[in-house]
């Protein structure tokens, strides 16, 4: 039997989670209101938009969580990952794409699925009963009414934070005779050579000077959003730099692993990268340059930064609000919202933080779903997968029955290795050695990395119910 279910929202979560329901046979009907109705950050209609990074960060699914969640998606038929996999840039060990690509090739694969209808429109409010399933994949932009809506329906305020957009540079206008290709320890990604990222040192006065510059320059002000908390992992590069003198050289502006070929005995005291944003190679992102300075003082201060003194925007940096739900409390094991079980919701604003996060929520949101229509049980994902582990964090899963859950305790988060569940027994080197240090910590994660392997695998072949790879 054909079931109907409605998605809410064309983005990351809500374009996977389409798609996921339309390969296991069922129809999906995306409502996305651009262009009816545009955000704070989008630029164009199309499904799948990245307004921010164009990284999926690192592709290690051996060493890195992130990487690992991309391999689970893969084994899972994501959509988003094929399209991301389909239109790489270079971008050292990091999985980068070409936005507009990327996006375009989402979008028309949803367009021609004989499952899918994308009609375009905002819905106002929540969803009306007689849609029966839906999916509310709105992300952190959602739309004042439907905001609205959930908060009258739960009793419970949505929680909020700001997200900044980094400013994105021509190509041609910086200058490589300062500047210089190289990844971080030369290592190469998919799609790159080892060097992928274009690198602009500054010495110790300049660094000095930009900081003061970035404490000291005009900002935007919210004062309508006054009381909303950053989010750690996007934070605006000048309010990490009023963290302290020496905060952005140990963060994104450290300069290790990296050497100046025109100075190789001289270290800089701090570097700013840039990645590339398209498959042309004429734009690069500032990475780790979200900002909410205004726009004359982004272009003032940045062209201070030794090869970029001429560099020309193809879009400077802003600032949004972003909003999710307080989800350990609203959502149930299967993201289904406790005080309406026929919504489900995915993305950002089940407090999921990134591209790759929001998707796989949308994967998962889109098989439970399925799952509901046939009247069958999905059994839960191991929560020593990334997926699982993600899905524990988001619905409290990891929670014991007396922690409170709600504004301090649960925050946006990445997948990361401190979700799963801790290892039975530790490794240990030859002859039963106890490790330590960074031959510890690489073993540690290749242990939790082939437990989630082996876990995800028993998984699919035993109970997933739904086809494992996309046409």
């Amino acid at each position: 039997m054909t079931h109907t279910i409605h998605i809410i929202g064309g983005g990351l979560a809500g374009s996977e989670a389409a798609w996921q329901v339309a390969q296991a046979g069922h129809r999906a009907v995306i409502h996305e209101m651009r262009p009816v109705r545009g955000t704070e950050a989008h630029r164009s209609d199309g499904l799948a938009e990245l307004v921010c990074s164009n990284s999926f960060r690192s592709d290690d699914p051996n060493g890195n969580a992130v990487g690992l969640l991309h391999q689970e998606m893969r084994s899972l038929g994501s959509l988003i990952m094929q399209a991301a996999d389909a239109h790489q840039v270079p971008a050292g060990g990091a999985l980068a794409v070409d936005r507009d690509g990327f996006s375009a090739a989402v979008t028309a694969a949803l367009a021609q699925h004989p499952n899918v209808t994308v009609v375009r429109e905002e819905v106002a409010g929540l969803p009306p009963e007689e849609w029966g399933p839906c999916i509310i994949a709105t992300g952190p932009l959602t739309a004042p009414a439907l905001a609205e809506g959930i908060r009258a329906l739960t009793g419970a305020e949505s929680l909020a934070f700001f997200d900044a957009i980094a400013p994105i540079v021509h190509r041609e206008s910086i200058d490589m005779d300062v500047a210089w290709f190289q990844s971080r320890y030369d290592k190469p990604g998919p799609g790159g050579t080892g060097a992928d990222y274009l690198n602009c040192p500054m010495d110790r006065e300049q660094y000095d000077a930009f900081v003061a510059a970035l404490v000291a320059g005009d900002k935007i002000g919210f004062k309508e959003w006054e009381g909303t908390p950053y989010f750690d992992g996007c934070l605006p590069i000048e309010v990490m730099a009023e963290r302290g003198p020496e905060t952005l050289r140990h963060g994104p502006m450290k300069p290790v692993g990296l050497t100046n070929p025109r100075a190789p005995d001289r270290k800089p005291c701090a570097i700013v990268q840039l990645r590339q944003d398209n498959a042309l190679g004429t734009l690069y992102n500032m990475v780790g340059f979200q900002t909410k300075l205004t726009y004359s003082e982004q272009v003032r201060i940045f062209r201070t930064i030794p090869g970029l003194e001429k560099a020309e925007f193809a879009r400077l940096g802003g600032l949004h609000r972003n909003t999710y739900l307080d989800s350990p409390r609203l959502l149930d094991a299967t993201l289904r919202l406790k005080a309406r079980p026929t919504l489900r919701f995915a993305g950002q604003i089940t407090g999921c933080e990134g591209y790759v996060e929001s998707a796989a929520v949308g994967l998962m949101a889109g098989r439970f779903a399925v799952a509901d229509a046939a009247a069958a049980t999905l059994q839960p994902l191991p929560q020593t997968t990334a997926l699982g582990a993600l899905i524990g964090h988001i619905t409290g899963g990891h929670m014991s029955a007396e922690e409170p859950a709600g504004p301090r305790s649960f925050q946006p988060m990445n997948v990361n290795f401190g979700l799963f569940p801790p290892l039975d027994r530790m490794p240990r080197g030859e002859a039963g050695r106890r490790l330590r240090g960074p031959e510890k910590a690489a073993l540690k994660k290749k242990a939790l990395t082939d437990r989630a392997r082996s876990d995800l695998a028993a998984w699919i072949e035993g109970r997933q119910p739904l086809p494992a790879a996309a046409e």
